[in-house]
């Protein structure tokens, strides 16, 4: 089969390859699936640059957590009803070595998801980091029913889908922030009450005029080492700042304005909901999919032999939204 790989950090351009290896065959609990998209994610580029670490885990990595496909084999104890699903997959390439950027990978059965017929696979692609992500941040420590909530980067691939879940679950107010006015567009398209550009706005004293001074009762923040600053200034006594992302390692706290709102953090990363809260989050996922309450903002697409363009759209924050590659 064809595959991007690597197998040393570093740039897209100088590290990955497109090469012939061995089709996977699966073992018992597993499935494989013929992909038909790939899903690149910003954990996808930072790991192949090397940000994070410069120790690889594994010898060869084919990249990318996300992907969609069929499913043309199982291994021993899956039903063979499974085979010729149609799926889409979340955690391919956390913890293993060989992701979603090839023409199949084998992973276990519970990691590849029923698509439902009238979803695309573009759409597969972007459910598993993305999709989540919202989704968790939306619903966890009471969700936000009947609360103002402030989405941090409305446009992007996780920001538009919280947009969506916060309006389909019961916000009372959702706020963002953006930085153009095409992504202002996306942001309001998604369900938006007020949008911000954080480039020419005053943000604090735009959430503060349209909350009339109350604040607001969550922020899903994407990056905390930049905001954490606003975010403490424009969230309520008793709020919850849900943070997903940030662009420092070590941020230092604002102990008393914090403490004196008693305020709560949350940090999380999707790779590691527990198994109640992963769940929960596919089956509320899969019940929007299937009643075809969600949009999808896909960015840019490319095929395979385009790989190392796809890790620097979204390794520059060119692209607001998700970007996706072809395999078939």
């Amino acid at each position: 089969m064809r595959a991007a790989l690597y197998d040393r950090t570093g740039t897209a351009r100088e590290v990955l390859k497109i090469e012939q290896i061995a089709t996977p065959t699966p073992l018992p609990n597993e499935v494989r699936v013929r992909i038909v998209t790939s899903g690149v994610n910003p954990s996808d580029v930072k790991t192949r640059s090397g940000s994070r670490t410069r120790t690889l885990p594994y010898p060869k990595i084919i990249p990318h957590s996300d992907g969609g496909g069929v499913i043309d084999e199982v291994g021993a104890n899956v039903s063979n009803a499974r085979i010729g699903e149609r799926v889409w997959i979340w955690n391919a390439a956390w913890g293993r070595a060989f992701g979603t950027a090839s023409e199949f990978v084998v992973l276990p059965s519970e990691q590849a998801v029923a698509l439902p017929k009238h979803v695309d696979f573009d759409v597969a692609a972007c459910l598993g980091i993305p999709a989540l992500t919202a989704l968790h941040a939306i619903n966890v420590d009471g969700g936000v029913e009947g609360k103002t909530v402030l989405i941090a980067g409305g446009a992007g691939a996780v920001g538009h889908y919280a947009i969506q879940f916060a309006r389909l679950l019961g916000a009372r107010q959702i706020l963002t922030t953006v930085s153009s006015d095409a992504k202002a567009a996306l942001a309001k398209s998604a369900g938006a009450d007020v949008v911000i550009n954080y480039k020419t706005d005053d943000v604090v004293a735009s959430v503060q005029k349209e909350t009339g001074g109350a604040g607001v009762d969550r922020v899903v923040e994407v990056n905390f080492g930049m905001n954490i600053g606003l975010d403490t200034q424009v969230i309520k006594r008793d709020g919850d700042i849900v943070v997903y992302g940030s662009d420092a390692l070590e941020i230092p706290v604002p102990f008393v304005p914090m403490i004196l709102k008693n305020i709560r953090l949350r940090f999380f990363i999707v790779y590691n909901l527990s198994s109640e809260d992963r769940k929960r989050a596919i089956a509320q996922l899969s019940a929007f999919l299937d009643a075809g309450k969600l949009t999808h903002n896909i960015s840019a697409r490319f095929p395979l032999d385009r790989i190392a363009d796809a890790h620097e759209i979204v390794e520059q924050g060119r692209a607001s939204g998700n970007v996706v590659i072809d395999l078939q």
